[in-house]
């Protein structure tokens, strides 16, 4: 299974099994995780969630050959159906991040509660680079955790950054040596399976509530511009270019 859920003790842990593609994700694995959240929120069996990748990998994002095959055509895509599942998760969602966290793979864990990242762990939005436009309302959410700046170095250039970078730009809470992050972040899931699910839920939407409607509705904006946008020029351009792994030329769609 690529995507592998196990239930215990209160603790759903979710985790992304592609190791051979880096773990990027396709339809079905967007259907599949997004339908594990959808099943956690109404579990009494569930009091927490537990997002990682397998072997020393989080998520190279999409994969782009399946992503090309069956591109998101509206909002019911499986990709937004799991970002909107995943947004508006009533219960405690912690990551663990190692290896590299690209473009879905970091726009996601701006829905998580605590992320903790591997000290050589790699993260980028390379959108721009894709002749596309921030998802996830991230184009809201950065901007709100990192400030307008250090957002839009993250969001317009697309570049490649490191763990110590998404600590300071507010997207993982705290940044550990490879081999201490798994018992750190089991250390702090077992803190909040300890305390009582009322309090959890209540500090959560509360924390929450004053964002909520702009933040579906940033999702919604973005999620239109980014199927619009598939279809041109550009995105072909650069999705033709990654597949003949050369760089892409967007010059040529620039007026004189």
């Amino acid at each position: 299974m690529d995507i592998q859920t196990q239930i215990s003790n209160g603790l759903m842990t979710i985790t992304i099994n592609r190791p051979d593609r880096k773990n990027s994700f396709t339809n079905a694995m967007y259907t599949a995780i997004g339908d594990a959240f959808r099943d956690a929120t109404h579990s009494s069996a569930v009091k927490v969630v537990l997002i990682k990748g397998h072997e020393g990998c989080f998520s190279a994002g999409n994969d782009l050959g399946d992503f090309l095959n069956a591109p998101p055509k509206d909002l019911d895509a499986p990709v937004f159906r799991f970002l909107r599942l995943l947004s508006n998760f009533p219960k405690p969602v912690v990551a663990q991040v190692q290896g590299v966290a690209v473009g879905i793979g970091t726009t996601m864990l701006l829905h998580c509660d605590l992320v903790y990242a591997s000290n050589t762990a790699k993260f980028s939005m390379p959108f721009t680079k894709l002749g596309l436009c921030p998802e996830a309302a991230s184009s809201l959410l950065l901007p709100q955790l990192a400030g307008y700046q250090k957002a839009a170095e993250l969001l317009l250039l697309g570049d490649m950054f490191s763990a110590l970078k998404a600590y300071d730009s507010g997207i993982v809470s705290d940044v550990l040596e490879p081999e201490k992050l798994e018992a750190h972040v089991q250390a702090q899931v077992e803190k909040l399976l300890a305390l009582p699910l009322p309090s959890l839920l209540t500090s959560k939407r509360l924390m929450k509530s004053a964002n909520k409607a702009v933040v579906a509705s940033k999702m919604v904006e973005e999620g239109g511009l980014f199927v619009a946008m598939l279809s041109q020029p550009q995105a072909r351009e650069a999705f033709a270019a990654f597949a003949e792994k050369r760089s892409p030329n967007f010059q040529q769609f620039e007026r004189q």
